[in-house]
């Protein structure tokens, strides 16, 4: 059966009949909508909540991570010139950020070689890093997956859509292939929204973390700047 003998088949009364309900129809709201996209739509409903769990998640903690007294440097630098290194530690431990505690993993390592000590900071700088990128590579997933599973839902909806033509025979109507042409396009714009949203939220994410790390590489130069300048003795 060709398109053109399908389209001949769609009465025109069957047309009409579909448009005057459109007009005496209340506007269908969302939920209503979502609804007719099939269980496609729960799945990304639950990328949805994950990528808004973890956005909101991630920017408290990135958030806490980025507040930082801007004295704290100045003085570890005071306690180090006066040979105070427990002081000096139990700031690190009271200020409690990623600086902090990658300072405190490098006095630690007091009387190691310089070498050693550089290389010390930075490993305990690259584990907060890691710790404040956790979560952030599912939204890249999410926003790689999402308009698949709308692109999926399309082809299903349009797989429904066919056969129930193909079952209504002569019979075809708009009434009979709304169910599907309902769930495939519905996917395709949910799909989208969501990836759109996940997208969004890793680009977003990740310039936070890059500002952090540009704060930790600057507190790495500072720190090593004090060790080698001249201890005074009081």
């Amino acid at each position: 059966m060709t398109l053109l003998e399908i389209s001949t088949q769609i009465a025109p009364d069957s047309l009409q009949q579909a448009a005057s309900t459109l007009d005496a129809s209340s506007p269908v709201s969302v939920f209503d909508l979502a609804t007719k996209g099939g269980w496609i739509m729960l799945v990304l409903l639950a990328f949805l909540l994950v990528t808004i769990y973890v956005f909101i998640e991630r920017v408290l903690v990135i958030g806490k991570a980025g507040k930082e007294d801007d004295s704290f440097m100045n003085r570890i630098k005071d306690y180090m010139q006066e040979d105070k290194i427990e002081a000096a530690l139990a700031l690190c431990r009271k200020t409690d950020t990623p600086s902090a505690r990658m300072v405190a993993k490098g006095i630690s390592r007091l009387g190691r070689p310089t070498a050693d000590i550089m290389t010390t900071v930075e490993n305990a700088g690259n584990i907060e890093v890691a710790q404040l990128e956790k979560g952030i590579a599912l939204l890249a997933s999410t926003a790689s997956i999402a308009p698949m599973m709308g692109f999926l839902g399309t082809v299903t909806g349009m797989v429904r859509a066919f056969m129930s033509m193909a079952s209504a025979g002569a019979n075809v109507n708009i009434t009979i292939l709304s169910t599907g042409i309902y769930e495939a396009l519905i996917t395709t714009v949910g799909g989208l929204i969501v990836g759109i949203i996940a997208l969004f939220a890793y680009n977003y994410l990740t310039t936070l973390v890059k500002g952090i790390m540009n704060k930790l590489e600057s507190r790495i130069m500072e720190f090593m700047d004090i060790l080698n300048e001249p201890v005074v003795k009081q």
